[in-house]
């Protein structure tokens, strides 16, 4: 046994989640480790000199993680133009208007949160929206989805889409000119002057620090940033100011880059590399999930496909070859059966390599490909059922029983890991639990009822699953040898602090 000065001892109620003991009055810490969980007397026993940190009022629970996030966008969307819950177009433009007004003339006004439903927009929205509030400021707003862009006159002629400019592959240039799809989106972002180190590594502390505040101990940032984000959260990392634990994805687009740094999992320190990302498909909202036949309720066809089938399975492959997880978005139904047909080819391979496959929202399924979701990681988001209930009874009512299919996936042996998938929603763990519980959206009606899961099951899918997920057997549960990362509740699911003990690393 430590000394008593590298001692501490934990007095509250506490839920471990762990098989062998599930609750307990007392913890006992030392060096960034668990080395005794039982009742207090137990504790005081085995280090009755030890110091005391005094919770009996609280709950104790394995440290919240944040299984999706794209954390160094989510630092830099708290200081941008806030669109979520904007009811018009008219709101849009006044709350752009508003930001002109205090931003210098040329400079971009940089924002998101919209939805198109929610905007009551039956097409999609134009530049002249824009123009009319900021034709002196490029403007350029991403839906809630990520999905969608909306920019002005200005931005689309400084980035010199005309018009007559092609679409590119994966993405659609909407005519009249205003909204951009999929990748079309970056025709415009590669516009936006590209942001200093300095501000990467404020917006990398900012995202970090802000979920710390929030209860988190770790998190995984999934790709669909610049290479400048990771690198900014390794900086903080190797200087010891990160203050969580951070699995890393990489975009699969630069899988030959992590082949030559040798990147693989396991590699230590409060930083790693851990997965590959793909897209198999679009979003919801911006009507480019992949469906399979009807497709939209509206009429508006069965969405994008982005990348391919055959590209998944062959780069998915050579993550695997390096120990790294096959990540792969899939909202739409289709998307999701295109995903788990790639996967039943990748799964001799990733259970050689101690691997287990991963799909991200798995949002809208067919009945008949729940059971193949066993052995997965379904990473998914309920705090999202709350904006898309409505959109789902509208556009895919053949879908409600199955969409956010949280009951079944479990129940099909799934481990499910529980994210918000920020800046597209904000990390809000009570969200999650109060949208994975009740299964109430927005409009106040419940949507598939059925798939709601227990407050313990919730806590599971935010400590546990995301761990099992990245690998870490010593996070997402209190027992002997596991990190002493903690957080601590007023009650599991209401107000939440993060409590991280000791060494780090």
């Amino acid at each position: 046994m430590p000394s008593a000065p590298d001692l501490t001892v934990i007095h509250a109620t506490t839920l471990t989640l762990d098989e062998a003991r599930s609750q307990a009055q007392a913890v006992l810490v030392s060096g960034g480790r668990v080395l005794a969980v039982g009742s207090r007397e137990e504790v005081h026993a085995l280090a009755p000199r030890a110091r005391v940190l005094d919770h009996r009022d609280l709950t104790l629970t394995p440290g919240l993680a944040e299984a999706h996030i794209h954390l160094v966008s989510y630092g830099f969307s708290l200081s941008e133009l806030n669109l979520h819950g904007a009811r018009s177009v008219t709101e849009v433009q006044a709350r752009v208007a508003q930001r002109a007004m205090n931003t210098p003339a040329g400079s971009w006004i940089r924002g998101g949160g919209f939805l198109l439903s929610e905007l009551g927009l039956g097409e999609y929205p134009t530049a002249q929206m824009l123009d009319d509030v900021s034709p002196h400021h490029p403007v350029l707003l991403y839906s809630r989805d990520l999905h969608l862009s909306w920019a002005n006159s200005l931005a689309l002629r400084l980035a010199g889409v005309t018009p007559e400019t092609p679409d590119p592959e994966g993405g659609r240039i909407v005519r009249p000119l205003g909204t951009l799809l999929e990748h079309a989106s970056g025709l415009v972002a590669r516009a936006v002057p590209t942001p200093s180190e300095a501000e990467y590594l404020a917006a990398a502390r900012a995202g970090a620090d802000d979920l710390a505040a929030r209860g988190y101990v770790s998190a995984h940032t999934m790709a669909f940033e610049a290479p400048a984000a990771p690198l900014a959260l390794q900086t903080l990392a190797a200087r010891g100011e990160l203050p969580l634990r951070v699995w890393a994805a990489l975009p699969h687009e630069r899988l030959a880059q992590a082949h030559e740094l040798g990147l693989g999992r396991g590699s230590g320190g409060l930083f790693e590399w851990g997965g590959v990302k793909f897209f198999a498909d679009g979003a919801l909202g911006s009507r480019t999930a992949w469906l399979h036949a009807p497709g939209f309720a509206d009429g508006s066809g069965t969405g994008m496909p982005l990348d391919p089938p055959e590209l998944i399975r062959e780069r998915g492959a050579e993550a695997l070859r390096l120990g790294l997880t096959p990540v792969t978005h899939a909202i739409g139904d289709r998307a999701n059966t295109e995903v788990l047909d790639v996967y039943d080819s990748l799964r001799p391979l990733a259970a050689q390599q101690g691997v287990r496959l991963r799909v991200e929202h798995a949002q809208h399924l067919r009945p008949e490909d729940l059971p193949r979701f066993r052995g997965l990681t379904a990473s998914v988001q309920p705090i999202h059922l709350q904006a898309d209930g409505a959109m789902i009874r509208e556009l895919l009512p053949h879908l409600e029983a199955t969409s956010y299919a949280f009951r079944s996936l479990r129940d099909a042996g799934a481990v499910l890991a529980f994210g918000s998938d920020a800046p597209v929603a904000p990390p809000d763990v009570r969200a999650n639990f109060a949208a994975a519980m009740t299964r109430v959206d927005d409009s106040g009606q419940r949507l598939a009822p059925a798939e709601a899961l227990t407050e313990q099951e919730v806590l599971w899918a935010h400590t546990r699953g995301p761990a099992l997920a990245a690998n870490w057997d010593d996070e997402g549960i209190i027992r002997p040898g596991a990190r002493a990362a903690f957080t601590l509740w007023d009650r599991v699911g209401g107000n939440a602090r993060a409590l991280v003990l000791g060494a780090e690393g």
